[in-house]
């Protein structure tokens, strides 16, 4: 995994009324450091780097009333979570979440919490790749399973209110999650090979474009697929976004972005020139275009010398 400037480090954390435990790191350029990997939840209520907004979060939260006959269907069951403590919905909703979970009464022992990365090559990875096969891009993501078989989840805040999205999951009637069209393309990445994509490309398209919320739901999206490794997914990802938001130049930034790193530097320069004509103040993308347009006829020149070598 490549990062620049940034490093992880392990170290033995011994907290009062906590087991000693491996705790992973990382530092960011600009020196904050962030959990990465699995952790125990009280950390975050003693360490100082984080205890100011778990504190507030966690007590912010307050429930009227505890003893609803549906918290018994959770009690065999398990909750992952998966977040980031660089994240401000992270921040709000894991221990908002946590203090729900102790008021009605469920023990933290069903809980699992693991942090994910922030950017980079690592975007939303895990440093053992937790997340892999779990179809994460939002995050805090709280997946439910009985049995060890997931049946419900809330992705990054509740759909209506944390109590109500609760209860509906512990009745059996758990809400869609939101970011339904990453949802849907995220199901269909795992069911369909590339080349079934594109057969039925027409229906994948009307389908997502009735899910899409907003623009920065397949641009996110799009980030982690890439990150993963995933360039073909993370591609369509962002063609599909230039043409539900044509107006906005960030996703035509994140897909001509995407088509430089694959070496696709015509439909590449086409990127940046829609970037220009709708954000003329943009000199990144105006550079990046006066690069990419020397580079297409050095790029024909070594093609056809060695085509001639042949």
């Amino acid at each position: 995994m490549k990062r620049l400037l940034t490093f992880a480090i392990t170290v033995i954390i011994t907290i009062s009324a906590l087991k000693a435990q491996e705790i992973q790191f990382y530092n960011t350029d600009e020196g904050d450091k962030h959990i990465w990997g699995e952790f125990p939840v009280d950390y975050l209520k003693e360490d100082t780097t984080y205890s100011s907004w778990y504190n507030e979060s966690y007590d912010a939260f307050t429930l009227e009333k505890a003893d609803y006959d549906w918290v018994k269907n959770l009690n065999d069951d398990s909750v992952e979570i998966y977040l980031g403590t660089w994240c401000g919905d992270s921040q709000e909703w894991v221990p908002q979440f946590l203090k729900l979970w102790d008021e009605l009464g469920l023990s933290r022992d069903q809980l699992k919490f693991t942090a994910l990365y922030g950017s980079g090559d690592d975007y939303k990875q895990g440093p053992n790749g937790e997340e892999e096969g779990l179809n994460i891009h939002r995050v805090p993501t709280f997946i439910f399973k009985e049995d060890g078989k997931e049946y419900a989840r809330i992705v990054e805040s509740p759909n209506t209110d944390l109590l109500t999205d609760v209860a509906q999951i512990a009745l059996g009637y758990p809400s869609a999650p939101n970011y339904r069209g990453a949802t849907y393309m995220l199901q269909v990445f795992d069911t369909m090979s590339m080349d079934e994509v594109y057969k039925d490309i027409n229906n994948i398209y009307r389908t997502a474009y009735y899910k899409v919320g907003r623009y920065a739901e397949l641009n996110t999206l799009g980030h982690v697929l890439s990150a993963a490794d995933k360039k073909k997914e993370a591609l369509l990802v962002f063609q599909f976004n230039t043409y539900y938001y044509p107006g906005n130049w960030r996703v035509h930034d994140s897909y001509a972005e995407l088509l430089v790193e694959m070496e696709n530097y015509t439909e590449a320069i086409k990127g940046y020139e829609k970037i220009v004509s709708l954000n003329p103040e943009n000199e990144e993308a105006k550079a990046e275009l006066e690069r990419l347009n020397k580079l297409i006829p050095e790029q024909k020149e070594v093609e056809e010398k060695s085509a001639g070598g042949n």
